[in-house]
């Protein structure tokens, strides 16, 4: 690719926009996308449930099957661990990239 001089090239960085994705699927509840309105798995709604074994649980599943449905054809979830402690909740999702095969993970705080 040529380009004038004096141009800049734009820097797509494929982890960066995956992670971004994740995380717009993390944060988005159900019924918030008007033309996707089942897009999404609500994370932040689940925050103020009970912090028990059986929400982790529940938290986990619910990641899980959203990832796999709305980004299935760019990553494969490995494992999803959801910790509650005191009033802060740690998500960590590990999973494989389609496009080379990369583990990869990410790491959601917050309270």
């Amino acid at each position: 690719m040529s380009l004038p001089l004096g141009s800049l090239a734009p820097r797509f960085d494929d982890d960066a926009d995956l992670r971004t994705k994740i995380v717009q699927v993390l944060f988005t509840a159900p019924g918030e996308r008007v033309n996707q309105p089942e897009f999404g798995c609500g994370l932040f709604n689940l925050v103020f449930d009970h912090n028990n074994p059986i929400t982790a649980a529940a938290v986990e599943f619910t990641i899980g099957q959203a990832l796999t449905r709305w980004l299935g054809d760019e990553l494969v979830v490995s494992a999803v661990d959801v910790q509650g402690q005191e009033e802060m909740l740690r998500v960590e999702i590990d999973y494989v990239r389609r496009k080379d095969l990369s583990r990869r993970a990410v790491q959601v705080h917050f309270s």
